[in-house]
């Protein structure tokens, strides 16, 4: 029965990867953060399928180099790699500005990039580990915003997507692992909200992206721990971790003329958790 369900689920995951031929980003040029592995490059590879001209970034040059590979192989060949640690504002720059060099613009940002550098409980964070949380997934989702906007108010349109996360909903169960994290990307969820409203008026859509529990190497503290899984997996009304081409989808719509009419909202892709506040 088990040989089953995972044949079913690997039968079902390539054909969603084989499906993706609607073009529906043709033209347009997508810019990611945090894009070199799991979530990231699940959601790089299907702006690329959909026709985007794509800009995968991450802090290593060698990951960033092995991504823009990954692309090629796929027959992907409108792929931009670009180094960038998101917390120093000349990479922010220098990521913006090799897009607008290349390709004239930027049409949608996708903001993934993300750290959890400490485990414990939040009143036992250090003051540099909550400096660097809201450095990296706070302060640089708001830092790139303000550096693409004017590119896509120029345009009168564009699509930008935060990666939060389902435990910003209280979705997952706040523990030691993930306290700080957690509140930093609670934060994305009002950002969204507030910039949508901000540029609604130049037909700029912001919308944030909550995943659940993927099986990822970011996500490895709860899905690789045979306990902690034990205890996550009954929170999951499907009943498994999500795999990272799940998620990818729901960005590529949203990026789309299909939600043309859609922003300042959130939006679980989490197997059925809840998402409530």
């Amino acid at each position: 029965m088990l040989a089953s369900s995972r044949s079913a689920l690997a039968s079902a995951r390539q054909c969603r990867q084989m499906s993706h031929a609607s073009n529906k980003l043709s033209g347009q040029v997508a810019v990611l953060t945090g894009s070199t592995d799991g979530i990231g490059l699940a959601i790089a590879k299907r702006m690329g399928q959909e026709g985007a001209r794509v800009v995968v970034s991450s802090r290593r040059s060698h990951n960033v180099e092995r991504a823009v590979q990954e692309m090629h192989d796929l027959g992907l060949k409108d792929v931009l790699g670009v180094q960038c640690n998101v917390g120093k504002p000349e990479d922010r720059h220098n990521l913006i500005d090799q897009a607008v060099c290349k390709w004239g613009g930027v049409d949608i940002l996708v903001t993934n990039a993300a750290v959890n550098p400490a485990t414990g409980w939040l009143l036992d964070c250090s003051e540099s580990v909550w400096d660097k949380l809201f450095d990296i997934n706070v302060k640089s989702t708001w830092a790139l915003t303000k550096l693409v906007a004017p590119h896509m108010q120029k345009k009168k349109k564009g699509s930008i997507i935060y990666v939060s996360s389902v435990a910003g909903f209280g979705g997952i169960v706040p523990n030691a692992a993930m306290s700080g994290y957690i509140v930093s990307k609670t934060c994305l969820l009002s950002m969204s909200k507030m910039v949508a409203q901000q540029l609604a008026s130049d037909n700029v859509r912001v919308n944030c992206l909550l995943p659940g529990l993927f099986k990822t190497r970011f996500g490895e503290v709860l899905h690789a721990d045979n306990e902690i899984s034990k205890f996550m997996l009954p929170t999951i009304p499907m009943r498994r971790f999500g795999e990272p081409d799940e998620i990818a989808g729901m960005a590529a719509f949203l990026a789309s003329d299909d939600a043309s009419y859609i922003t300042g909202e959130n939006f679980a892709v989490a197997g059925g958790m809840q998402t409530r506040l």
